[in-house]
């Protein structure tokens, strides 16, 4: 039986603020990640909110943060997450960037002090519903060594793209510099699956099909020594420019203790009007599009994720009835302290 996406959001939310969190932060929270299990991204669905929990009682995310603006001036803005979720800061970061591509043409928005930002991508719709093309970049805590190394520097460093067009959905691109996004690994594990080879190596630096020993280990980078320098450039767009923590410096998500993670987002937005003009542009992107689309083995980028989102709005979704009913019991139960 699928669950409808208003009672799943609603569990969701309801499990945040038992752990003390603002009803702002737990709705922003909430709302993408359901969009993202309607998207049938699992990994970055609420399968999350019992790690957030698990955060938030061990003072890893403060559930007290509220985010700030700290500057805006010229084509930039910096908000500070204050080390709680990512959700509501980067709502507030995305709100600034509009205000700004719209009045400049081109604008950038980082975020410091923030945390897991789930599927990256979905933050980036608002600037489509405006007009704007939008990307999108987070660091993360480090899984991947740097090409020819053995020792973890970068992390997973997803980084994402929007555009929109003048009929239909926009095109969104959302993918991670490793193989494979961990929360796959982290699913696996949980249900006792083997991954494919190539997707990680062991705590030895071996080549691994088991998903626990990969948690311990590695994560290879997408296209070899090329994703990695591409995690490196997406690393120091949020992390320099923002004054956040590298991802060496931030524990694993998953690891039921460590610090806070005090990562960083970055997100640009650039108005089409302010360059070859929106009829050029519009026309430009689906000149590309339909030619692509001549090949009818080929799938554009998020289509299967639209497909699916329009049929959970009606039918709902499957959710596991085990984190189901974790999610039943986070969203009655007060958290104690040091038992999450």
């Amino acid at each position: 039986m699928k669950t409808p996406l208003a009672e799943l959001e609603r569990l969701a939310r309801q499990s945040l603020i038992q752990h003390g969190v603002s009803d702002a932060a737990a709705a922003a929270c909430a709302r993408v990640l359901v969009q993202a299990d309607a998207c049938g991204l699992e990994t970055h669905g609420v399968s999350r909110i019992p790690m957030y929990c698990d955060m938030l009682v061990r003072g890893r995310i403060d559930p007290a943060a509220v985010p700030r603006l700290i500057s805006s001036s010229g084509g930039t803005a910096l908000v500070d997450a204050c080390g709680g979720l990512a959700y509501d800061a980067c709502d507030l970061a995305i709100s600034a960037l509009i205000d700004l591509a719209e009045l400049q043409g081109v604008a950038f928005a980082g975020i410091r002090n923030s945390s897991h930002v789930g599927a990256l991508g979905l933050h980036l719709e608002p600037l489509a519903a405006r007009g704007l093309v939008g990307l999108a970049f987070s660091n993360s805590p480090a899984v991947m060594p740097f090409w020819g190394g053995s020792k973890p520097a970068l992390g997973t460093n997803p980084v994402a793209a929007i555009f929109p067009r003048r009929n239909g959905a926009p095109l969104l691109i959302d993918m991670s510099m490793t193989t494979v996004a961990r929360g796959h690994i982290l699913l696996a594990a949980q249900r006792n699956e083997a991954i494919p080879e190539g997707w990680a190596l062991d705590k030895n630096g071996l080549p691994t099909t088991n998903a626990k020993e990969a948690l311990g280990g590695t994560l290879l980078p997408s296209g070899g020594a090329k994703g990695a320098m591409l995690a490196l450039c997406f690393e120091l767009l949020c992390s320099a420019l923002t004054g956040s923590a590298l991802s060496f410096e931030a524990d694993a998500f998953f690891a039921p203790d460590g610090n806070a993670p005090r990562i960083g987002q970055a997100f640009l937005a650039l108005a089409p009007s302010r360059l070859a003009g929106e009829g050029v542009y519009h026309e430009r992107v689906q000149t590309l599009l339909d030619h692509i689309a001549q090949d009818p083995e080929v799938r554009l980028p998020g289509a299967r994720r639209q497909e699916l989102r329009a049929q959970a709005m009606t039918l709902g979704v499957q959710v596991r009835n085990d984190l189901l009913a974790k999610l039943q019991q986070l969203s009655i139960a007060p958290p104690v302290k040091g038992n999450p």
